[in-house]
């Protein structure tokens, strides 16, 4: 566990790099499975990967940090958000304790203005870093449905929580029937095997990774639902 001092920042630095397009999300779709979401509001492109510590076998999918850096000429010394949407899984995301592998843009959003391109040839660097509340104003939390369900394989990955980002836990109810608990993919995917055919509208209960805050999203899921379709719910946390 890293110290953590009065303001919230990590006592240890990060190390940071970059990857994919110049003013790109890095990759579209990525380990915690989140597809073009990356690259759309409300994230924007300003997303990162992270390596073992920050990507936690997917449960850091959709965690959100306040990173800064300070220590290179190009540095604008003011924190900026991203949402952990990748693994890294090799090199310095590895070799470092904790590490961000920031899209382009992100990095970018880092540097003074008009010296972004300066940052981004930099190599890697070291930056502040702090966990934060994740905040998608007006936007509900989105369930997108994958290509494969059926009524007897039901699974989607969960988009735009607010707050802690992460969920500690999913469960569905079908029109009939009480919640099941869901089965988390090492990703922000979250899976039900049912030995019997599953019929909607599906409500969906989620609660928080730490502070245990339960939202229910009321016939999220219609009756007529399909395969690799976004359902929008009128919650958040």
């Amino acid at each position: 566990m890293k110290k953590i001092n009065a303001a919230g920042w990590a006592d240890a630095d990060a190390g940071a790099t970059w990857y994919g397009e110049p003013e790109g999300a890095g990759s579209t779709g990525g380990a915690c499975e989140y597809g073009v979401a990356v690259a759309n509001p409300p994230l924007y492109a300003m997303v990162s990967a992270g390596g073992p510590s920050l990507f936690n076998n997917g449960k850091g999918c959709g965690t959100c940090y306040e990173i800064m850096c300070t220590g290179n000429p190009a540095c604008s010394g003011s924190p900026i958000t991203v949402t952990i949407t990748d693994e890294c899984p090799g090199g310095p995301c590895v070799s470092e304790p904790v590490h961000f592998d920031l899209s382009g843009k992100a990095m970018g959003a880092l540097a003074k203005p008009g010296q972004a391109a300066q940052l981004r040839s930099a190599g890697p660097l070291s930056v502040s870093y702090r966990r934060a509340a994740c905040l998608y104003q007006g936007t509900k939390i989105a369930f997108h449905v994958d290509a494969g369900s059926t009524p007897f394989y039901v699974a989607f990955v969960v988009e735009y929580e607010n707050g802690e980002g992460d969920l500690a836990s999913v469960e569905i109810q079908p029109a009939s029937g009480g919640f099941m608990p869901m089965q988390e993919m090492r990703s922000a995917e979250w899976k039900l095997n049912s030995g019997s055919p599953l019929s909607g509208p599906f409500n969906v209960r989620l609660t928080s990774g730490e502070s245990r805050k339960v939202v229910v999203a009321q016939a999220v899921i219609p009756a007529d639902w399909k395969p690799d379709q976004i359902y929008r719910s009128i919650v958040n946390f």
